[in-house]
């Protein structure tokens, strides 16, 4: 993953240990105190939050531990590598589009990110500027001229 991406997981998992875990546990607290828990909506929501909090953080906390951070910035080169934004013209409708391949969990596309395992960015992986990529899309098969490729 890229520094960016580390460092959004990292800033969700801190938020999860400080903010969102303590109000849970208050909130079940509170719950508690109305009484009978077994018709006890209030407290039943409560202890889901809690298990979705819980389950988020040891998702987040494996994922820290087997990622390896790359910093995109010390990547060069005219070759499509993960961590490059490669600028891209629509072979049919001249269309231009920018994108940066990022990790699974950075994926983002509206915001211009692919993921690594999509089919757009493997289709790039390797390819240099002013190749042809061919991406097969729901709507059937599209081509693309890679016009740039850049490491920010």
């Amino acid at each position: 993953m890229t520094a960016e991406g580390y460092q959004a997981l990292d800033a969700e998992l801190k938020r999860l240990k400080t903010e969102e875990r303590p109000s849970v546990i208050q909130a079940i607290a509170e719950a508690r105190a109305h009484g009978d828990l077994s018709e006890n909506a209030e407290y039943h929501a409560a202890k889901e939050r809690q298990a979705f909090i819980e389950t988020r953080v040891a998702e987040i906390e494996d994922k820290i531990a087997r990622s390896q951070i790359i910093d995109v910035s010390k990547l060069s080169g005219k070759q499509v590598k993960f961590g490059a934004t490669v600028n891209l013209v629509d072979e049919d409708s001249g269309d231009k589009s920018k994108y940066k391949i990022v990790g699974e969990d950075e994926a983002d596309v509206k915001a211009g990110k692919v993921s690594i395992t999509s089919p757009l960015a493997r289709a790039m992986i390797g390819k240099e500027e002013g190749d042809i990529v061919e991406v097969m899309a729901p709507g059937g098969a599209k081509s693309y001229e890679i016009v740039k490729v850049k490491y920010l």
